[in-house]
């Protein structure tokens, strides 16, 4: 192999505080990089991108607001990051970061939303990368699950090949609360929160006593800056119901992790779970494939297939 090699990679050239990062904040350039195992410093590698994961926390790194946002601020000129799988072609380090979205949704519903048999479980964004494996998840334990998702095809899809016993389009049931009444006449003990906002404020009147509402991401937020972002009204619920709320990191769970794989494993061997892949294909695809996921185009885990 060459001792030099061209590599492409985007890099965050101007902050976007508000809407979806264009072409005017990430910049795609072309670098050099040596192959020359003494370049590479002890505990580091060198790794061939295969496929790259497109998750909406990477809109949060854009907007150069230190305002409460749960990961620190990319620097401009600098990398855009992401967990991708790669093939390892010089290595000073055996170590290697692990994907994200199944063991999500396991920490959410397993860990923190403590699932019972016949439990009634929310899943909001539940046709997108964490959510198509919540609802599973849920329904493995027994639960009763319900989803809401942005199109009326996304409802078909989590009901008929990922196992929800219902499920309805919020851009058309805007009403939330009606739509809540509707699918959860006996309340909502378990709700896995994806989006934030307004439906989150509904769950809240819907909510059972002793509820869990594990905070997995608002995705609804992460396009507005601080002072437009919708406010939760009716908190006071968590109190009179006594309502456990936690948002969380996988990161602050990998001590979890061997339980997460064993039992996935079993599932994935034995057919009970599925998933649905959005592939782009090009590095260059970045941009598009970001935007999606903040519209209702996109369908389960967004990647981008960089090399065959």
């Amino acid at each position: 192999m060459a001792g030099v090699v061209e590599s492409r990679e985007w890099q965050l050239a101007a902050y976007a505080p508000e809407g979806v990062p264009t072409s005017d904040h990430l910049k795609l350039r072309t670098v050099t990089l040596s192959l020359d195992v003494d370049s590479i410093p002890d505990h580091h590698l060198i790794v061939q991108n295969i496929f790259i994961s497109v998750d909406p926390y990477q809109r949060t790194l854009m907007s150069g607001l230190e305002d409460g946002l749960y990961f620190p601020q990319s620097k401009l000129n600098e990398v855009v990051s992401a967990t991708t799988i790669a093939r390892v072609i010089r290595s000073k380090d055996s170590s290697y970061r692990e994907g994200l979205p199944g063991f999500a949704a396991w920490v959410g519903i397993e860990v923190l939303g403590d699932p019972k048999p016949g439990s009634n479980v929310f899943v909001s964004a539940a046709a997108g990368g964490v959510g198509m494996f919540a609802g599973q998840l849920a329904k493995l334990k027994g639960c009763r699950v319900i989803g809401s998702t942005g199109s009326d095809e996304k409802v078909k899809l989590i009901k008929e090949e990922f196992g929800y016993d219902d499920a309805f389009n919020y851009k058309t049931e805007t009403d939330l609360d009606a739509a809540l009444s509707k699918y959860f006449p006996n309340g909502i003990d378990i709700y896995f929160d994806n989006v934030g906002g307004e439906m989150l404020e509904a769950v809240l009147n819907h909510v059972n006593r002793h509820a869990r509402i594990p905070v997995c991401g608002m995705i609804s937020q992460y396009k507005k800056i601080w002072t437009e972002r919708q406010g939760v009204r009716n908190l006071l619920n968590m109190v009179g119901k006594e309502v456990r709320m936690e948002g969380f990191l996988v990161g602050s769970h990998l001590n979890r992790f061997g339980d997460f794989a064993k039992e996935m494993e079993s599932y994935i061997k034995e057919g009970k779970i599925s998933s649905k892949l959005k592939i782009y294909h090009g590095i260059e695809s970045y941009l598009e494939s970001l935007g999606s996921l903040f519209t209702s185009s996109n369908f389960g885990k967004v990647i981008i297939e960089v090399k065959k």
